[in-house]
This record gives C-alpha cells, structure tokens and sequence, in this order.
C-alpha cells in the first residue's frame, strides 16, 4: 500500500490535533462556565483575599485572580473593572496583578494540553503559579521600595458591556475553536514548506543561542517559539505531535512546556494587560528574562534528575503513536 500523498498526510496531523485540542477545550470550557454562574469563584474568594496583601494588592482582586486562573486573562481583567474602578488601582498594582494572571490563567484547558504532550500536570502547574508568584513578589519589592508606577492607572480599554449569557458564550467558543483551526492549519503546513526549503534550519540557528542558553536544544526550539508568540494551545498542540512521533526526547518536551508556561502568548496576552494599565518593560521584557533565567534552572535541576524520579514525579509515560 502506497504511502499518503504529504498534503493528505499533513492535513490528516491536524485533523488529529485539532480533535485532540477540541475534546480539551470544549468540556472544560463549559465546565468552568458551569462553575462561574454557581458561584464557585465567589465562594472561593474570601478565603484568598488576605492572600492578594502578600502582593500589596486590594483583597477585591482575589475573585479577578481566580477568574483568570480557571477562565482566562479576558475575563480576569475584566472583572478587575468590575469590581473596582480604575482610579483605585496605581500601575505598580495592575503590574503586579498581570503578572500573576499572565503566567497563571486558563489553567484547566492549557495545563490539560500541556499533560497530552507529555510533562506531569501537578509538576507543571506548580511551576507556572510559583513562577508567577515569585514574579510578582519581586516586581512588588521593587515598586514598594523606589515608589515606581504609583500613579493611578489610564486604562486604554475598559469593558463595554458586551452580552455575558449563555449563548454569546456559545457564540464565542466557537469563534475561538474556528480561528484555532485556522491558525494550526497555516502554522501546520507553514512549517512543513519552511522544513522543505531548507529555511526552518535558518530560524533554528538563528533562535539556538538564545534557546541554548535556557537549555531547549533545537528540535524543541520551533515549537517553543510558537508557544511563547501564540499561546499554549498553538505550541503545546504541535508538541503533542511531535512527542508521539518520538521526535523530541522527553526531558526536552518538558523543558519547552516550562518555557511555554512561564511565557507564551506574549503578544495578544501582553497587549491586553498593557492595555488595562500594566507597564509594557515588566510585563514583556521583565516576563521573558525571568522566564528565561527559571527554565535554565529548573533545567540544570533536571540534569541531575535520574530518570526513575523523572519519569515518576515530572512526566508521564511518551504516549504511543496510536494512542487516541
């Protein structure tokens, strides 16, 4: 039997992907929708209100924080607004609270894609909330002690009242699950003709030092780059692919997850909270050099880590290539 024309071929690794990504996103999406209209994120609040001190932020912040932790940094920033107007809040404050959600949001959808691809779930959400946390610690010291961004916040976009019931929700994930198959699809078959020219060898010595610095060697590096530009659902998704196929050794995927989780969506994402009043230097370059510097460590950590240790507490068994 003849093998696949490469269009067929490739067209069929996204159909897969995409099927993969969608059975993630669509359950957990209504199921987070599900608990915000019971009131789940409410409840909750009370109990992490003293928590938010820790940051030197108000303790209304703690329903905003849980929102971007379960739905995602649209949502979080918007209830921020809701629950305070924008005079209350200095840009040390929505600096510091930007970076939490920035490293931290979505996290049942992206954590669940990121564990398809192969690292533990526990491992890697931990690691993306310490690493915001820590983050936002040190940007707090900062600002306390020079008295940078104290002024109040001059937000560029405020919330407009747009529908919030059940069938702009509906309407909503839809777009988002037609505009991620428009993006897997072109990115898909973008890289496939950068890999046929010969140009995708170009962009990975042209990223391997920086890469190599952090410690994801080149076969990581693409992947890890559309994750950090796009979102996790772009580059983990390709990563699921790859992982399957056994392109990419285990401790590498693990090693491009912690990047991707520590800083990805660094364009849509950065836009958003610089929008809502954060500072641009600390949300973007503040955010890749300290994701940078924790990757390296976690990956000098990982050297150390025998395989037994590695295999049983940070990643799970390589999935098999027929595996659903």
């Amino acid at each position: 039997m003849s093998a696949p024309h490469p269009i067929l071929r490739i067209t069929r690794d996204i159909l897969a992907i995409y099927w993969e990504l969608a059975r993630i996103i669509i359950p957990i999406a209504l199921l987070a929708r599900i608990l915000t209209e019971i009131g789940a994120i409410h409840a909750l609040a009370p109990y992490l209100s003293g928590f938010m001190g820790t940051f030197g932020l108000p303790p209304e912040l703690a329903i905003a924080w849980l929102t971007a932790l379960l739905v995602g940094i649209w949502a979080g920033v918007t209830v921020v607004f809701t629950m305070m107007p924008p005079g209350a809040l200095t840009e040390a404050d929505m600096t510091v609270f930007a970076v939490l959600i920035l490293f931290a949001h979505a996290l049942p959808v992206e954590q669940r894609i990121i564990q398809k691809a192969g690292p533990g779930i526990v491992a890697s959400t931990l690691i993306r909330l310490a690493g915001g946390m820590i983050f936002a610690l040190i940007l707090h010291r900062i600002f306390e002690a020079t008295g940078w961004l104290a002024t109040p916040i001059n937000p560029l976009w405020l919330p407009d009242g747009e529908p919030t019931g059940w069938l702009a929700f509906i309407i909503g994930l839809g777009k988002t699950l037609l505009s991620m198959f428009v993006i897997l699809f072109v990115l898909t078959f973008a890289i496939e003709g950068l890999k046929y020219v010969g140009a995708m060898a170009t962009v990975d010595r042209a990223l391997s030092p920086f890469f190599r610095l952090v410690g994801i060697g080149r076969e990581a590096a693409s992947f890890t780059t559309i994750g950090m530009l796009l979102g996790v659902a772009f580059g983990g998704g390709l990563l699921i692919r790859e992982a399957r196929r056994g392109a990419i050794p285990p401790r590498q995927i693990f090693l491009s997850c912690v990047f991707m989780g520590l800083a990805h969506g660094i364009i849509e994402d950065t836009i958003v909270v610089v929008a809502a009043g954060a500072d641009l230097v600390s949300v973007l370059f503040g955010r890749l050099v300290f994701a940078a510097v924790a990757t390296a460590l976690i990956g000098l950590s990982l050297a150390a880590t025998s395989d037994t240790t590695f295999y049983r507490h940070l990643f799970r068994a390589r999935p098999d290539a027929t595996s659903p």
